[in-house]
């Protein structure tokens, strides 16, 4: 009936309000998401910066020892000393042992675990803080590089790195050991960068490690090895760069991951953590206002589904009553539930309804008692002006002293007045009706020996019911005005035939006959009021079958079809109800 009803249109205007809505709030989240992961990023990098700048200093510290011990006064004289016959004299042990010790206190003078080595060409020999051994210039030669140097040393607890760092004089572009005067080495090795990186991770970092590739890596001691060595896999799938932020998604977990690159050590800082850590709160936030929107949404789909069965379901209730009320369906009534406004009205619209229904039935009542009237009254016009020509008839034989025809149509005419005192009736079987106009031809034929008649009934149909007094009036109409006025013998055949739900009565005659003109003007005045220069006979016929079948029903008058010479056919159409 409607295309959207109230119910439909609540919620549809809800999910359209949260459209917008939650619209806004994905972008709003996805502003906050931007705007945190690029802070965080930036503080990320802002801190591994730091902790670079932190070990890159601490290694700068180391290297600037070398320089500084080598322009103390003891290592340079040491440059001036030399072997006699191969071995230290006092003074040279002396100087030795002085040198080991201020190399001992500038080892101690820094947190990180380190050795200094000084390699004196003209006693050929290696001082540390506890020796001084003798070592070959090939093996010096090798060992001397250019800035930091890195050597990896594996062990069963895994892989160490040993960093070190050599200062000569005088300085040469390319190393010659029997030129320098004095060669200082500085020395450590990795697990000083994982003490920085355990305490680093312990401000709150994930799992910091030093990589560089084509060497290692640098763990701290509770790092995720294996995560972090698939983690460096794909990194090394493009080139990394000095500083950059990248999302690595490793066995279905996304990582945000931060990259600092020293120049001076010629390693990347590298830090990771998982995405769901970082966005937590922001998911946490995401399922909170996911379940505000979906309790929002059931909760408005509850208040319409309410206003949908007080409001919506009693107006439709109502408009499907005055819908069947239009369509002239009086017995219409709605279900009255609850008590509120829409009670009262469905009561209002029951007690209107039955009140009309009251008024119509009482209205139809008195229609059907006037129609009743109405066919009693046409039915009671035959009756007289049949009688008059019985007794035009008799008074005739009784003149003629034809006391066999007088008897005989009194007989007839008693049998044809018994007929039709039994008018309570509305409807009688055609064969009874066949039965009565039997009786009246076989009168006529009394006035008239050169009158013959046929009637041709197919017996079912003899069964069919019809208003008493209609076949008689047409067979007497045929009899008087069309056998009657002519001096030959005449015929008056009466047939029947049913096609669907017409059932036709047909009765012809062969005298007179009738002009299209004639029958034109007929038919006319049966659709008129009678009036006093017209019989009775066909209009009340007429009359009566259209008040008893409708419209559709009545007398049709036209030539026969039989073609017989003069001929005219009057047709009964009755439509069965």
């Amino acid at each position: 009936m409607y295309r959207y009803n109230l119910f439909t249109k609540i919620v549809s205007i809800m999910v359209i309000m949260l459209i917008p809505i939650t619209i806004l709030y994905f972008y709003s989240n996805k502003t906050t998401t931007d705007v945190l992961r690029t802070e965080l990023n930036t503080s990320n990098n802002n801190q591994l910066s730091f902790f670079q700048n932190q070990v890159e200093s601490n290694m700068e510290l180391l290297s600037s020892w070398p320089i500084l011990l080598i322009h103390d006064p003891d290592i340079l004289s040491l440059k001036d000393t030399y072997l006699e016959k191969g071995r230290l004299n006092l003074d040279t042990i002396n100087l030795i042992k002085r040198i080991q010790t201020k190399i001992s206190i500038q080892e101690s003078s820094s947190n990180w675990k380190s050795k200094l080595y000084l390699y004196s060409p003209s006693i050929h020999r290696m001082v540390s803080e506890n020796d001084a051994k003798l070592y070959e210039d090939e093996d010096l030669k090798r060992e001397v590089k250019s800035g930091w140097h890195v050597e990896k040393i594996e062990g069963q607890e895994g892989d160490r790195f040993v960093f070190s760092w050599f200062s000569f004089t005088p300085f040469m572009s390319e190393f010659a050991p029997e030129k320098v005067k004095t060669v200082m080495k500085v020395e450590f090795d990795s697990r000083n960068i994982e003490d920085m990186l355990d305490k680093f991770k312990s401000d709150g970092r994930r799992d910091p490690f030093y990589y560089k590739q084509g060497t290692g890596l640098i763990f701290n001691r509770s790092a995720d090895k294996v995560l972090a060595k698939e983690l460096v896999d794909r990194l090394e799938e493009t080139q990394l760069k000095p500083s950059e932020n990248r999302t690595v998604k490793i066995e279905g977990e996304s990582y945000s991951v931060n990259i600092v690159y020293s120049d001076k050590m010629g390693w990347y800082l590298i830090d990771y953590m998982p995405l769901t850590e970082i966005l937590h709160p922001i998911l946490t936030s995401n399922r909170l206002f996911y379940f505000a929107i979906s309790a929002l949404l059931l909760m408005s789909c509850l208040v319409a589904y309410l206003l949908y069965v007080q409001v919506q379901v009693p107006i439709r209730l109502l408009v499907g009553g005055f819908q069947r009320l239009k369509q002239g369906d009086y017995s219409a009534r709605v279900e009255i539930k609850g008590k509120n406004e829409f009670s009262f009205l469905s009561g209002r619209f029951n007690s209107m309804v039955e009140q009309i229904q009251m008024l119509i039935e009482n209205v139809l009542m008195e229609k059907i008692h006037v129609r009743e009237a109405r066919l009693k009254q046409l039915q009671s016009q035959i009756n007289p002006h049949f009688f008059y020509n019985c007794f035009s008839f008799i008074t005739s034989m009784a003149k003629l002293d034809n006391m066999g025809a007088v008897v005989g149509m009194s007989h007839s005419l008693s049998r044809y007045y018994r007929y039709t005192t039994r008018q309570e009736r509305d409807l009688v079987a055609l064969s009874e009706e066949v039965e009565f106009v039997n009786h009246y031809l076989e009168i006529q034929k009394m006035r008239m020996s050169r009158l013959r008649y046929e009637i041709n009934i197919p017996p079912q149909m003899r069964k069919r019911e019809l208003p008493p007094l209609v076949l008689q009036p047409l067979v007497e109409n045929a009899v008087i005005h069309g056998i009657e006025p002519v001096a030959k013998e005449g015929l008056v055949r009466i047939t029947g035939s049913c096609a669907g739900r017409e059932m036709t009565l047909t009765v012809e005659d062969d005298g007179q006959g009738m002009t299209p003109e004639e029958i034109i003007e007929l038919e006319n005045k049966l659709s008129r009021a009678m009036d006093e220069e017209m019989g009775c006979g066909l209009w009340n016929v007429h009359q009566r079958m259209r008040l008893r079948f409708g419209e559709t029903s009545g007398l049709r008058i036209s030539p026969s079809p039989w073609r017989i010479t003069g001929d005219t056919a009057v047709v009964a159409a009755l439509h069965r109800q």
